[in-house]
């Protein structure tokens, strides 16, 4: 049987969306009970990292680690991939190996070619494409606090990039509104725009984006790769910082997201970063749980199933 991947959102049904969030609440309840649960004892994963990381590579290793198994971290300074070595060929090699790779890289193209020759499942931990693992930290973030996130709105404001592209995914699985405000240039991928179009709402605007929201989701305006653009696109973003202003004209309950790392005064002021209805250290958190039930998804299905 061949190996099953999670390169983005669409890897998975809502269903599996639902029951991956529900799996990382109730890990995250047993981990703060102090009950041990380690499905994948001898099992080890492979983390190749072409960008650096905090949250991503530390809930990975520690989530490995709570479940049983072991895991390392490789980076092109350490492996042959750094002196050229063909993605396809580290996929043939690695996957003989390990039990699963995680891969955060540029194109998404690289982690599409390591899965097509990998014989074990291979984890899309950010491309410039796709952020889908933020994704199920973010959904569980808003579940537990609140319940089913179908019907209702969130808004992002910024660039459309990589997690606007999972969010866009998520409204179209989950079956909730995304109102998307970004300055003229900075507009999601078309082609995603085309398959999610019944459950987005593109402007330019972000108050209108923002007005009745129940979250308000936001990201760094130039991410990695991205630092020769800074100065232009600081310019290009005047205007699209979530402060308190922009968070009045969303639900007076409404939640503050961001995936980190944020640059307060930048694309988020600190009053609503550090403020009450902010719950960007709830989504680091969960991070951790959601990727645990998401490993313990793929690589033991017969646990995840199981209650007990």
């Amino acid at each position: 049987m061949s190996a099953r991947h999670f390169l983005s959102l669409n890897d998975i049904s809502a269903d599996e969306f639902r029951a991956i969030i529900a799996r990382a609440i109730t890990l995250k309840r047993w981990r703060n009970e102090g009950r041990e649960h380690m499905p994948l004892k001898g099992r080890m994963l492979a983390l190749i990292f072409d960008k650096s990381s905090t949250r991503t590579r530390v809930s990975f290793e520690t989530g490995m680690t709570q479940l049983g198994g072991n895991s390392m971290f490789l980076s092109p300074r350490d492996t042959q991939l750094g002196r050229g070595e063909p993605i396809e060929d580290t996929g043939r090699v690695l996957s003989r190996m390990v039990d699963a790779i995680v891969v955060r890289t540029h194109a998404h193209e690289q982690v599409q070619a390591l899965a097509a020759y990998s014989q074990v499942p291979v984890i899309n931990a950010l491309t410039d494409m796709y952020h889908p693992c933020q994704l199920l930290a973010d959904v569980q973030t808003w579940v537990e606090q609140r319940g089913d996130i179908a019907g209702r709105t969130v808004a992002w404001i910024g660039d459309g990039n990589n997690v606007c592209h999972s969010w866009m995914n998520a409204a179209k699985l989950l079956g909730f509104t995304l109102h998307i405000a970004t300055p003229k240039g900075y507009e999601p991928d078309q082609a995603m725009v085309a398959a999610c179009q019944d459950h987005i709402e593109l402007t330019t605007d972000p108050k209108l984006a923002a007005n009745g929201a129940d979250v308000i989701v936001t990201d760094t305006w130039a991410s990695m790769g991205q630092e020769d653009e800074k100065e232009q696109r600081l310019q290009s973003f005047e205007g699209f910082i979530v402060n308190s202003s922009l968070m009045k004209l969303a639900k007076a309950d409404a939640q503050f997201m961001h995936c980190l790392p944020a640059y307060r005064g930048s694309e988020v002021s600190a009053e609503v970063i550090d403020g009450p209805q902010s719950v960007v250290w709830d989504e680091a958190e969960n991070r951790l749980h959601a990727q645990k039930a998401l490993l313990e998804l793929l690589l033991a299905p017969e646990s995840f199933a199981s209650t007990e």
